[in-house]
């Protein structure tokens, strides 16, 4: 699993109605291309970029954009977290 936990914090809230954008940590080594794979497999939602960083605590970050302008709701929602 690629996936650890969604980050959720005032500024990715914004960013989620703002710019249909969530915000996961990862592992370490995952690339875009996991990161991409693995959320288009479990969530059955078209991916359209994923952007990744490596946050103070040492965690890697990945910022992914959905296609689908109501994706990144229903994925929360399905979480539990909104």
């Amino acid at each position: 699993m690629v996936l650890k936990y969604p980050f959720v914090t005032e500024k990715a809230a914004m960013m989620l109605e703002n710019e249909n954008k969530l915000q996961f940590i990862v592992h370490r080594d995952a690339t875009r291309r996991d990161v991409k794979r693995e959320l288009e497999r479990v969530f059955e939602q078209e991916v359209s970029e994923v952007r990744t960083m490596m946050t103070m605590k040492g965690e890697k970050k990945a910022i992914i954009r959905f296609v689908d302008a109501n994706a990144a709701e229903e994925i929360l929602s399905r979480l539990g977290i909104m």
